[in-house]
């Protein structure tokens, strides 16, 4: 399987997405907005995964590319691709199925819950879930549930935690690809948003938990195996 990632800045990477690639022998391939790499034809993959990053999706003046984005997103989805969105990536997702993208009530940046929704634990890939697990947060906007999708989980902080759309469109407003080396890089990066706040930790809270990590990649890959099984 050809798997396409779209990076916004070097800091945020696949992670363990790349881990659960590479024992699969899946092909990875990524398109580097900061380093104005080229996108592929739609032909040229099967999923496609759009990663997180510190900017917001209407701040195209300040990244052009994120129109060109935008419209290669529809595309895929279009094209009925597999399309797995993370943090920025879901925003991206949801305002190109035509919800609001905006300012949460609380910025939301650590390890906090998700409880998932009826209609995740009854679905194939969320099903053999637990109803409620911790998982790692950055992000401040979030969105309207897109017409048509199925909403997947919620938290205390921001009610659209994850969606599904179509079967093969998955938004995730939260990290399950992180572990601590990616962490420590959005701290050393991003460290001036880590203010007082309801729902904002200080980095030595958020690199602690060693079990953390190990619970949140296990979901991603059980996740993964379904969509792949899925495909």
């Amino acid at each position: 399987m050809k798997i396409h990632y779209l990076q916004h800045v070097p800091f945020e990477t696949p992670a363990s997405i790349e881990q659960w690639a590479l024992k699969h022998k899946h092909s990875l391939f990524a398109t580097r907005f900061y380093a104005q790499d080229s996108l592929p034809t739609i032909e040229d993959f099967d999923w496609l995964v759009v990663m997180g990053g510190p900017m917001n999706i209407y701040e195209d003046e300040q990244y052009p590319w994120l129109t060109q984005e935008k419209r290669f997103i529809a595309q895929a989805i279009a094209a009925n691709k597999m399309v797995i969105g993370i943090c920025l990536g879901s925003q991206l997702i949801a305002d190109v199925l035509g919800s609001k993208v905006y300012r949460g009530k609380y910025k939301e940046i650590g390890w906090f819950p998700i409880e998932l929704t009826d209609a995740a634990r009854k679905s194939t890939i969320f099903g053999d879930l637990p109803q409620k697990f911790t998982v790692f947060h950055w992000h401040g906007d979030t969105f309207d549930l897109p017409t048509g999708a199925t909403r997947l989980a919620y938290s205390a902080a921001c009610q659209n935690q994850a969606f599904i759309y179509d079967e093969k469109v998955l938004g995730l407003q939260f990290h399950l690809e992180s572990t601590p080396e990616s962490v420590s890089q959005i701290i050393e990066n991003c460290g001036d948003e880590l203010v007082d706040g309801k729902y904002i930790q200080q980095a030595s809270e958020m690199l602690t938990p060693a079990d953390n990590f190990t619970q949140i990649n296990t979901v991603m890959f059980s996740i993964l195996d379904k969509l792949a099984s899925n495909s």
